[in-house]
């Protein structure tokens, strides 16, 4: 197994990851509010489908950029 290249891979793919999330701003907004508003009784799953929208939105976003 070669290590050669893995840092600039890994780094490369780092400097895409701000490009990558500016798309979902509107859904980490919504996420972030959730918790906001549960933050004195914060439960298990209470945020779930503002969670999973945002989740969603990221791996578009890494599936529709290039490698």
């Amino acid at each position: 197994m070669s290590g050669r290249g893995v840092w600039p891979r890994a780094r490369a793919r780092l400097r895409r990851f701000p490009a990558l999330l500016s798309g979902c701003g509107e859904q980490a907004a919504a996420y972030g509010r959730c918790v906001a508003a549960a933050a004195a009784e914060l439960q298990r799953d209470a945020c779930l489908e503002e969670f999973r929208a945002l989740r969603d939105c990221f791996a578009r976003a890494a599936k529709a950029t290039p490698k």
